[in-house]
């Protein structure tokens, strides 16, 4: 392939992920998303039921059982010449972890606001990640027919929370049952919204102009003298759109509409296609790699166990950061310093996955995984780097797993290092004695990690409480001391799965003074992979 035809597809690529609060709507507007794309004839409901239409990017049992995403899905469609990538980030705060990594694969991300309620706690953990990344965001004001609180309001919020500076693209026309559609501003037109069409791409009435007679006969007298009076305000005391200062992530685009409805979505696509960025540089160890180095290298940032029960697989979840992917390429390991010959890399949509011949910088592809690969792994064409900014946080909750069939010990332990390997779970074992303990950030991923075992191993088991309220990953730079430390500190200590020395206290109290009883120790909450 020549250097313009390889510019041409880096230059189309759009990656991008969807941040919300739970609840905000973020399983819909990915569907929706997708019905623009059209990967999908028509939009099913979220709460349909595991035989209606199940929506497309919750594949795994539990989250068609229960209405909710706790794994990343990973979806590759054609809009308006671009090629998007989107990545759909488990929408329970349990599964955080998931997706932290997650944003470390993509180049921009759209915040999902529920305009009833407003900047949550959740978003604002998720933004405080994009800002480590400097990733451009947009944002999308959910439920505008709903009786949300006032725009300026929300956006003030946003500013004051995030720390972003909001410039409005899109305008609402009034809200809940009055809610007429929304008036582009830089486009000078009004876009009007039909109720009851959300399962479908509408064909929207347009209407040019803010003192066009037709505005007042579709939405009424008096909303077209508010409409006229708040884009004034609207243009003289807000930011107008800077693309600089959005790439750069200090300003967010702001759209209004409704998911549920289908409406408004169409223009947040349009703002990624426009205004996005192609595929980012990204840091490694030795230097900045870029989209448009010919040689081939990319991150793994999640793993996932059991896709397809059939064969019991792990497919690798693989960014690839420059170069260009072709079957049969043959890949450098830097971790294990073995080649990799990829004869059957993957492209996916949600739980569907096919075969790829080729893929470009931004694209998410998936190798086969045998136990070899593992979060936070590089590959290349040769080149020794490793690329920075997978985080792995240090669980908060801990349970002793048992068997109900000590004869399924082998199976256990299987289920929970592969399980583990995909980063929503992580397991400890005691250098004393031969419990299995797992660590997690949330309640749920307890839930997930029994109905999996049950499901994909045939493994019946359940928890025990434990007495640990905190693990440390421990280092030092001297050997002697950190033996000496190993050795009188034995009953605390556990490998994880990757055999890294941890420290499991019962107390923090009991951390605090170990901590300070060896100084020359590191404690580490957070590590990279």
């Amino acid at each position: 392939m020549s250097d313009i035809s390889f510019s041409k597809e880096v230059a189309r690529r759009r990656t991008f992920a969807i941040i919300s609060h739970p609840d905000a709507g973020k399983t819909t507007i990915t569907e929706k998303v997708l019905l623009l794309g059209r990967v999908i004839q028509i939009a099913g409901s979220v709460k349909g039921s595991f035989f209606n239409r199940s929506v497309r990017s919750d594949w795994m049992n539990m989250e068609r059982e229960r209405g909710i995403s706790i794994s990343t899905s990973v979806m590759q469609f054609p809009y308006r010449g671009s090629l998007i990538n989107l990545l759909d980030t488990p929408g329970h705060a349990d599964f955080s972890e998931d997706t932290y990594r997650t944003l470390t694969a993509v180049d921009c991300c759209l915040m999902l606001i529920d305009a009833v309620k407003g900047v949550e706690n959740r978003t604002c953990q998720l933004m405080h990640v994009t800002r480590l990344h400097r990733t451009p965001v947009l944002t999308f004001m959910n439920k505008m027919d709903r009786e949300i609180r006032d725009p300026i309001t929300v956006m003030d919020e946003v500013q004051s929370k995030l720390k972003l500076i909001c410039s409005p693209i899109t305008w609402p026309i009034g809200f809940g049952k009055l809610f007429k559609g929304v008036y582009h501003l830089y486009r000078h037109e009004a876009y009007l919204y039909q109720s009851g069409k959300g399962h479908m791409i509408q064909e929207v009435r347009v209407v040019k102009g803010l003192n066009n007679p037709e505005l007042e006969i579709a939405i009424g007298e008096v909303l077209a003298k508010q409409l006229r009076e708040e884009v004034e305000l609207i243009e003289s005391a807000l930011s107008v759109f800077d693309r600089h200062q959005f790439l750069q992530g200090t300003m967010t685009p702001v759209f209004f509409g409704t998911a549920l409805g289908n409406f408004g979505v169409d223009h947040v696509l349009d703002g990624i296609v426009d205004w996005g960025p192609s595929p980012l540089p990204r840091y490694s160890n030795e230097r900045i790699v870029t989209a448009m180095d010919q040689d081939f290298s990319g991150f793994i940032f999640k793993i996932q166990a059991n896709m397809d029960r059939k064969h019991r697989d792990r497919v690798a979840f693989m960014r690839i950061v420059s170069g260009k992917y072709k079957k049969g390429i043959k890949l450098y390991h830097v971790r294990t310093g073995k080649n990799l010959v990829v004869t059957s890399a993957l492209t996916f949509m949600a739980g569907d996955r096919y075969q790829t011949e080729e893929a470009y910088p931004g694209d998410i592809i998936g190798l086969h995984n045998y136990g070899k690969i593992q979060i936070g792994d590089t590959f290349t064409q040769g080149e020794k780097i490793k690329f920075f900014g997978i985080p792995n946080f240090a669980p908060e909750l801990f349970r002793r797993i048992r068997l109900c069939d000590p004869l399924k010990q082998k199976q256990l332990l299987k289920g929970l290092v592969q399980l583990s390997e995909e980063g929503a779970i992580q397991i400890f074992r005691p250098l004393n004695n031969h419990d299995l303990i797992v660590g997690a950030l949330g309640v749920l991923q307890f839930d997930v990690v029994v109905s999996r075992l049950k499901n994909e191993y045939n493994v019946i088991a359940a928890y025990e409480e434990m007495k640990i309220v905190a693990a440390r990953w421990v280092t030092c730079n001297n050997t002697s001391k950190l033996q000496e430390f190993q050795r009188k500190n034995a009953t605390y200590l556990a490998l994880d799965g990757s055999e890294n020395l941890t420290y499991i206290a019962p107390t923090m109290v009991h951390l605090s003074m170990i901590q300070e009883r060896y100084p020359e120790i590191v404690f580490w909450k957070m590590r990279e992979h």
